[in-house]
């Protein structure tokens, strides 16, 4: 299942890279409005919401506050100097250990856990993702809809359910000959666009990468990691050169570019180097201990880096001997306390050797050195949660979450605090949140019907959730709120 997850979104570039352009290498493309007259930006939000959710709905997406933070903090950085105001972005992680990066419509960026893996430092990484954020300023995507005249936004969408619909039901021949049909459709012109889509990406990014205070000398330099591993007889061909091809030409076209952008860089940041640590640990297959990889890399300790040091404690915590791990990540948090992840760890390790108590006073101080840190806050109402304070962990949750937007899991996790508190009608609404999140918008309606029927909720409550209601009804297709809000029964696979 995971396979054909991955290669349905494969499937999805395939058809992104097909966009059809007449400027040159070094000029902007006029980007207005045939795209925009077949796919608004709000059309391709709800076709990548719906992606997302089929990864969601297999287990793809890696739900780690820690890393999803260094991710998304990432992107955000890049995506501020895209110049693209009107487009949101969202980040995230996919749990699958090959190469890969993909952009989908609406914005959203997934990074696999491979590619970090294989990255040797942060501006590597940033020139992937900075170039995925140029495919969707670009809009590869809707152009290469557009430039397809029997294309429509209704035939796309239904044609990208179908293939979900069928990785959801088990994958076989159902879904991968809904991959197929995907690719034939697209396979003339990705021919003869992918070339000037991923020089445009190339251009665009390096200015992204440049602006925003990483090494453009990071994308060139991962574009020959990529030549390399594709030389290899012993890999297979990573999925990311499936969907961008890179040659000597390319390579030798992009450094030269990244020559001309003089800046001085910023140092990799600690946050890179404990996520990719991070990852390694916790996309480690099943039946495979991440303590043999550590145990082959570090001999020593002391010779060992603070980060090589964190993974191994992670390893030990992940492997079942968190009470070996305690000590170790208390001696890096002592060392060096302004480093979030070391409180988190430490508080994760102390809750799983059965110390709640030394896990909340930990996690407390953590939240006083910082202050709404999602990582922090979500672990603290982790410990709080297991240890019977639920009421606390769903107050400190909505304090963070009325400033700070949530994940999807995250608006779970608010949701079943709420429940365990007591407060039926905000765990109603905030489950409506997660559903709204997914794309799922009749079963976020549903949700909120469900809050307002809550007995006895308050003038503040219910005026929220009505307005919210309105909100989410008016964005659903008029046929499709009418259902919803006359109460008819959904179709099974909703629930």
């Amino acid at each position: 299942m995971r396979k054909i997850a991955l290669f349905f979104a494969a499937a999805l570039m395939t058809v992104g890279a097909g966009a059809q352009q007449t400027n040159t290498a070094d000029d902007l493309p006029d980007i207005g409005s045939p795209a925009q007259a077949l796919l608004t930006l709000e059309d391709e939000r709800q076709i990548g919401r719906m992606v997302v959710r089929g990864l969601r709905d297999q287990d793809q997406i890696l739900d780690d506050p820690e890393v999803a933070e260094y991710v998304q903090s990432l992107g955000a950085r890049l995506s501020s100097e895209a110049h693209d105001g009107a487009q949101k972005f969202t980040f995230f992680t996919v749990k699958d250990r090959t190469i890969n990066a993909f952009a989908l419509p609406g914005g959203f960026i997934g990074v696999n856990a491979g590619l970090v893996l294989e990255t040797r430092n942060e501006s590597e990484l940033a020139g992937v993702v900075a170039h995925e954020i140029a495919h969707v300023t670009q809009r590869h995507i809707a152009r290469s809809i557009a430039a397809q005249s029997r294309s429509s936004l209704v035939s796309t969408a239904a044609m990208l359910a179908a293939i979900l619909l069928g990785a959801a039901a088990g994958g076989g021949d159902g879904a991968m000959a809904g991959v197929a049909a995907a690719q034939s459709l697209a396979i003339q012109q990705q021919i003869s666009f992918t070339r000037e889509n991923e020089t445009e990406a190339d251009r665009v990014g390096l200015g992204i990468l440049a602006r925003s205070g990483f090494d453009p000398e990071g994308m060139p330099q991962f574009f020959e990691t990529m030549s390399r591993l594709a030389g290899s007889s012993e890999l297979n061909i990573p999925e990311m050169l499936r969907t961008h091809p890179v040659t000597s030409t390319r390579i030798a076209e992009t450094k030269e570019r990244a020559d001309q952008l003089a800046i001085t860089p910023m140092p990799d940041s600690i946050s890179y180097a404990l996520s990719r640590e991070r990852l390694r640990v916790l996309s480690t297959p099943a039946g495979k201990d991440p303590q043999e990889y550590y145990a082959a890399v570090i001999k020593n300790e002391p010779d060992a880096s603070s980060a090589q040091v964190y993974g191994q404690a992670l390893a030990m915590m992940m492997s079942g001997n968190a009470d070996k791990a305690i000590p170790i990540f208390r001696r890096l948090r002592d060392a060096d306390p302004t480093i979030m992840q070391y409180h988190t760890a430490l508080g994760q390790a102390q809750l799983k050797a059965g110390q709640g108590k030394a896990s909340i006073e930990t996690l407390e101080k953590a939240r006083e050195l910082f202050p709404r840190n999602v990582a922090v806050t979500v672990r603290y109402a982790e410990t709080l949660m297991q240890s019977g304070d639920a009421k606390t962990a769903h107050e400190i949750l909505l304090d963070l979450f009325n400033v700070v937007p949530p994940t999807p899991e995250q608006a779970r996790l608010t949701a079943l605090a709420a429940n365990a508190a007591g407060d039926v009608a905000d765990s109603y609404y905030y489950m409506s949140e997660y559903h709204l999140m997914s794309g799922d918008l009749p079963l976020s309606i549903n949700q909120l019907q469900l809050a307002l029927a809550v007995p006895k909720i308050t003038s503040v409550q219910r005026a929220r959730f009505q307005a919210r209601l309105e909100e989410v009804q008016q964005a659903m297709p008029k046929r499709g709120a009418r259902r919803a809000s006359s109460g008819q029964p959904r179709l099974q696979g909703m629930n």
